[in-house]
């Protein structure tokens, strides 16, 4: 899987607020997340998130619109 600055992916496990979702913040040797439930900050290597990851549940919408607005400019 691919993954991308904005992202928000499931877990296998919840964090302790209770939520299972996460924002992909940084991207790296390193994953850097943030807790959709709590806002709590971690950062874990790479192999292990790989491996907590479960999927994408919503993609990063920040590239759809920058690709956007550079088309419209054109028009």
């Amino acid at each position: 899987m691919e993954y991308n600055i904005g992202d928000i992916v499931r877990t296998k496990k919840q964090h302790p607020c209770g939520s299972k979702l996460w924002e992909i913040t940084r991207i790296g040797v390193d994953f850097k997340l943030k807790c959709q439930g709590c806002g709590h900050i971690i950062m874990i290597p790479r192999e292990k998130a790989k491996k907590a990851i479960t999927k994408i549940e919503k993609k990063a919408e920040w590239l759809f619109n920058i690709i956007s607005q550079q088309n419209l400019k054109y028009i």
